[in-house]
C-alpha cells in the first residue's frame, strides 16, 4: 500500500527509475563544466558563469533565470543584464534532433504535406521549446515552435526534488512552515507542466483573440494558430514581423511613440484580468513583439491565468483599501485573497501592516502629472514592487499564503515594471501605499 502510494504522488520519472538517476548524472556534469570553465578559461565572471550553468543544467533552471532577468529591483543589475540571454537566446538544440519530433508528432511526410520548407536555424531557443521560421505548401509565412525533446522529464525530475526536499524541510525546520515552500513549488510545478502542452496553448490563444476581436481592441494581436500543423509538443502559428521587446534599443529607434505602443499592451492585459476568462501571465520581454505597423503581438501562452470570481473580489477590496490607507479592510483583503490553515488575528495584523506604511521612506506629495495624452504615464516611484513583495511577506508571516492566480497577476506587475523604467512607468497599479486619492482616481479613469 505504501509502495502504491508513493508511486501515485511521484511520477514514473521520479519512482526511483532510470530517468531520476539520468537527471543526476547530468546535473553533475554540467556543474562540473561548469568548474572546468572556471579553472581553465579563464575565471569568467560570476553572472556568466551562472548563467552558463543555468543553461546547460536545462529548462527548469532557465526558468529560474527568466525570472533573474525580469526582475531588476530583485537581483543585482550585472546579474539581470546577463540573464537576458535566458529569454530567448539560450543554447539550441541541434535541429536533426527537432526533426525527430517533427515527424513522430505530424507524420514522415510533414515535408511536402504541410511544410515547403523550414529554415534549420532557430529564430529563438527558450527553455520549453524552440521556434523556426518556415513556410507552408500553401504559401504562407508560419513559424514552428518545437517542444525540446526529453524537457518534461527533466521538469518533472528537478520539480519533483525541489518539492520535497522542501516537504522534508518543512518539517525539520517547523518554523518555515509559514512560507508554504512546498506549496509554492507545487504551484510551479503543475504551471511549467500546463506550459509543455501545446494543445492547450493553443486553446488559451484561441480564447485570448476572442476577447481580442469581441472588445474590438485592434492595437494588440495574437498569432493565428494552424490546427493541421499542430500537436501536443509542436505548435505552427502565423508569422509576426516585428521587434521583440528585449532589443530595447532598436525598439525606441523604430518609434517617437514608444509610450503609446506599450502602453495599448499594458491597458489590453488590464482589461483582460476582469473582461476575458484569462490573462496572459508570462508577458516578459521575450513575449511582446512590437509589429512594423505600431501593433504588439502577445506570444507565447503557455502560461495563463483565471482570476476567481473570490479573487477579483478581494484584490478590488485590497485596492480601495490602499487606496484610504484603511489597514484593516487590507488585513482582510489578504484574509479573502489568501489561504491559510491557522487562525489568523486580523488586528495585529493590520498593526503591522500600519507599522511598515509608517515606517516606509516618506513619498513626495506631488507623486501624479496628469498627461492628457498618455495618462498611463506617471511619475517613477522608487521600487512600488518592493513594497507588494513586503506585503506579501507580512501576510506570510501571519500564516497567509496567496493562490497561484493572485501570485501570477504579481509576477506579471514585475515584468512589466522590469522595462517600464525605460518605456513608461506601470507604478500607478503598483503604489497605493499613501497616494492622493483624487489624484490616482483621475489617473485610473481611463481604465473604466
Amino acid at each position: 500500500m505504501i509502495f502504491q502510494t508513493i508511486y501515485k504522488e511521484l511520477p514514473s520519472v521520479v519512482s526511483f527509475g532510470f530517468n531520476s538517476m539520468n537527471r543526476i548524472r547530468q546535473t553533475a556534469t554540467a556543474l562540473g563544466k561548469s568548474g572546468m570553465e572556471w579553472v581553465f578559461d579563464g575565471q569568467p565572471s560570476p553572472p556568466v558563469l551562472m548563467r552558463k550553468t543555468f543553461e546547460r543544467l536545462g529548462a527548469t533552471y532557465i526558468k529560474l533565470g527568466q525570472l533573474i532577468a525580469s526582475s531588476p529591483s530583485l537581483f543585482p543589475e550585472e546579474y539581470v543584464k546577463e540573464f537576458h540571454r535566458c529569454l530567448d537566446q539560450t543554447e539550441s538544440v541541434p535541429f536533426n534532433q527537432m526533426q525527430k519530433i517533427l515527424k513522430n508528432e505530424l507524420g514522415s511526410g510533414y515535408m511536402g504535406e504541410i511544410f515547403d520548407e523550414i529554415d534549420p536555424v532557430p529564430l529563438a531557443s527558450a527553455s520549453i521549446a524552440q521556434v523556426y521560421a518556415a513556410t507552408l505548401t500553401s504559401g504562407e509565412d508560419v513559424v514552428i515552435k518545437i517542444q525540446r525533446p526529453g524537457v518534461k522529464n527533466i521538469l518533472t525530475t528537478d520539480l519533483n526534488f525541489l518539492y520535497y526536499s522542501a516537504v522534508v524541510l518543512e518539517r525539520l525546520v517547523p518554523r518555515l512552515q509559514h512560507v508554504s515552500l512546498a506549496g509554492i513549488l507545487s504551484e510551479i510545478r503543475r504551471t511549467v507542466f500546463e506550459e509543455c502542452d501545446f494543445i492547450k496553448e493553443a486553446e488559451n490563444i484561441k480564447i485570448f483573440s476572442e476577447f481580442l476581436k469581441e472588445s474590438g481592441n485592434t492595437r494588440v494581436v495574437t498569432p493565428r494558430v494552424y490546427p493541421h500543423a499542430s500537436s501536443k509538443r509542436v505548435m505552427t502559428m502565423e508569422r509576426l514581423y516585428g521587434i521583440p521587446l528585449t532589443d530595447r534599443e532598436q525598439f525606441l529607434k523604430s518609434t517617437d511613440q514608444p509610450q503609446m505602443i506599450i502602453g495599448a499592451a499594458f491597458e489590453t492585459w488590464l482589461a483582460s484580468i476582469a473582461g476575458c476568462e484569462l490573462f496572459h501571465a508570462d508577458l516578459h520581454a521575450g513575449n511582446l513583439l512590437i509589429l512594423e505597423d505600431g501593433r504588439v503581438g502577445f506570444i507565447d501562452f503557455g502560461i495563463v491565468g483565471r482570476i476567481s470570481e473570490k479573487t477579483q473580489e478581494g484584490v478590488m477590496s485590497l485596492i480601495q483599501g490602499m487606496m484610504s490607507k484603511d489597514y484593516m479592510t487590507i488585513a482582510e483583503s489578504m484574509l479573502i485573497i489568501g489561504m491559510t490553515r491557522n487562525n489568523v488575528e486580523v488586528q495585529r495584523l493590520a498593526k503591522d501592516l500600519e507599522d511598515f506604511y509608517n515606517n516606509s521612506e516618506a513619498l513626495p506629495e506631488d507623486r501624479f502629472s496628469v498627461n492628457p495624452e498618455h495618462p498611463a504615464c506617471v511619475p517613477d516611484l522608487d521600487e512600488p514592487e518592493q513594497i507588494l513583495l513586503e506585503m506579501v511577506r507580512i501576510a506570510e508571516t501571519h500564516g497567509i499564503r496567496f493562490p497561484r492566480e493572485f501570485t501570477l497577476l504579481l509576477k506579471q506587475f514585475l515584468y512589466f515594471d522590469s522595462y517600464g523604467d525605460i518605456l513608461f512607468d506601470m507604478d500607478i497599479m503598483m503604489d497605493g501605499m499613501m497616494p492622493d486619492i483624487e489624484a490616482l482616481q483621475k489617473k485610473l479613469e481611463w481604465l473604466e
